[in-house]
């Protein structure tokens, strides 16, 4: 398997690639992570319209 492919830990379908980020030594370094599983049939189903979760300490502003 190559690095660039991720697959669903339950159901071991094809995956898209996410890019999250952790804090090492005050930087921030990219990890790549599997992301939601878009399997119907899987327990790990996530519909194809759901946001991605907001990052915690990170806020959006909204625009009045």
């Amino acid at each position: 398997m190559d690095s660039s492919d991720q697959v669903c830990p339950v159901c071991g379908q094809p995956v898209e690639t996410v890019v999250k980020r952790h804090k090492t030594l005050g930087v921030w370094v990219p990890v790549w992570t599997p992301g939601p599983c878009h399997n119907p049939e899987c327990e790990a189903y996530v519909p194809g319209g759901a946001r991605p979760r907001e990052e915690p300490g990170r806020t959006v502003s909204e625009e009045s």
